[in-house]
């Protein structure tokens, strides 16, 4: 017998109910007092992020993402921390084979790729070298040190330290021909200044520290960094001598410059200005993207999240603050109190919503116990790193980052691409409304066939 309308209405709540209780049988478990619990959390996400990688199957390139290639720098340095934080090293081949692979003249300037990076693409294969540095991750046997692959991406982009306007600063596309080079963004100084600050701390080369002063201070000349209110503004324009601003807010442009920051207080021994900008880029990090309508304690990507139009690009930037936040708490250990319910309520909250697929399979949304359906590579990168960070309390001081001086046995080559110089007398294109949503925008010699794929990969 069909039920009549108002059965339908009960049986569809009924209907309703089971499935979410499916899906709490389903939710993955993670009890953050535990670090077997952790780890297993950790190596579900990672599973389910390396299951969308090729790069180590016949007739692929190895390092190389679809319709991307910066993204597979960040997942590179994902895969690092995890090795790190649990000791899996499941995917550790895969990592040095792309990394190595990718790696150009020391430099990670590809030649299959160069032509239409961006710098803020090329800073992420530079800073997940700078990781494998510090974390002592495996050398390759035949390849670049990580210590030389880090320095050699300083050098080339110091090299392009741009004076013809706004008085110094990085411009978000190496090329003039590429849609974006008329802008200086966050992600492209910031990177520069984390990873100088970076450099300056393992190698103890005053060169790399005053490179990170020099950066830090010209970026609050600008729009792009507030060193009274600390607010990080996510680019600004050439064309008038970066009067204005572009004041999207994004966790990473945050994170990045957190992250030199802490890096510098922990070189200079706790000097005031690298405390006070720790501490007020922090304070409003965990005010704005920690927000109080989800209980204050659980990650968000506010720009985009709430009305569910983050990208591919957009929806790792959690994953990268949530490293960058980690290693802060160490190098600046005053800071662990604050940033620890944050990093351990995100992780909590991430966990009750990979609920999807029927295989614990994570989403964009760390809040409300609900898988929001989207799936990808992206969405478990930044699981796999707030999953991962979470076993610091294990550790003790072994989760510190090492310098060549206690412990860090990674080969330095100072001079590391510098053979590698860019020419460049090409045109401008103009930029599009559409490409100025974020400096991690795949960006391209060929912008109208680009866009075409994107909106394929979109659609399809």
């Amino acid at each position: 017998m069909m039920p009549t309308a108002g059965g339908w209405s009960r049986w569809t709540g009924y209907l309703v109910t089971a499935l979410l209780a499916l899906q709490g049988a389903l939710a993955l478990d993670l009890n953050i007092d535990s670090s077997d619990s952790i780890k297993a959390a950790a190596s579900n996400a990672a599973y389910g992020m390396m299951i969308h990688y090729q790069g180590n199957e016949t007739g692929h390139i190895p390092g190389k993402l679809p319709g991307t290639w910066w993204e597979g720098g960040a997942m590179f340095m994902t895969l690092i921390q995890y090795w790190h934080f649990t000791g899996d090293d499941t995917y550790n081949e895969e990592v040095i084979e792309g990394m190595q692979w990718q790696a150009g003249d020391c430099d990670y300037m590809p030649s299959n790729w160069s032509s239409y990076l961006g710098n803020d693409d090329q800073m992420f294969w530079g800073l997940a070298a700078m990781t494998a540095a510090e974390l002592n991750f495996p050398d390759s046997t035949d390849g670049y040190s990580w210590l030389a692959l880090a320095q050699g991406v300083f050098n080339t982009q110091v090299n392009r330290w741009d004076t013809t306007s706004c008085n110094g600063g990085m411009r978000w596309q190496i090329y003039s021909y590429e849609a974006g080079y008329d802008m200086k963004n966050s992600i492209s100084n910031g990177g520069l200044f984390q990873l100088a600050a970076r450099l300056a701390r393992y190698t103890g080369n005053t060169t790399y520290a005053e490179w990170a002063e020099k950066i830090f201070d010209w970026s609050a000349t600008t729009p792009l960094l507030s060193n009274s209110t600390w607010n990080v503004a996510d680019s600004t324009e050439t064309t008038n001598d970066c009067a204005t601003q572009g004041d999207d807010q994004w966790t990473y442009n945050y994170g990045t410059y957190i992250m030199g920051a802490a890096y510098m207080y922990n070189y200079t021994n706790g000097t005031t200005k690298w405390l006070d900008a720790v501490t007020g880029l922090l304070n409003v990090t965990l005010d704005r993207f920690f927000p109080s309508s989800h209980g204050g304690e659980i990650m968000s990507e506010i720009l985009c999240e709430p009305t569910e139009v983050c990208n591919d690009n957009e929806i790792i930037f959690k994953g990268l603050l949530s490293t960058w936040l980690a290693f802060t708490s160490l190098v600046v250990p005053s800071t662990y109190d604050e940033i620890w319910p944050k990093l351990q309520g995100s992780a909590q909250g991430a966990a009750a919503t990979c609920i999807g697929n029927s295989n614990n399979t994570c989403g964009v949304r760390w809040y409300g116990d609900v898988w929001d359906g989207w799936s990808g590579l992206e969405e478990q990168m930044s699981t796999t790193s707030i999953f991962s960070v979470n076993m610091i309390p294990f550790m003790n001081t072994s989760a510190a980052p090492v310098t060549s001086t206690t412990g860090g046995n990674s080969t330095s080559d100072p001079s590391a691409g510098t053979t590698d110089k860019d020419s460049d007398t090409e045109t401008t294109t103009a930029i599009t409304t559409g490409d100025k949503a974020g400096a991690g925008i795949l960006t391209t010699v060929f912008v109208g066939m680009w866009i075409g794929m994107i909106a394929w990969v979109l659609i399809g």
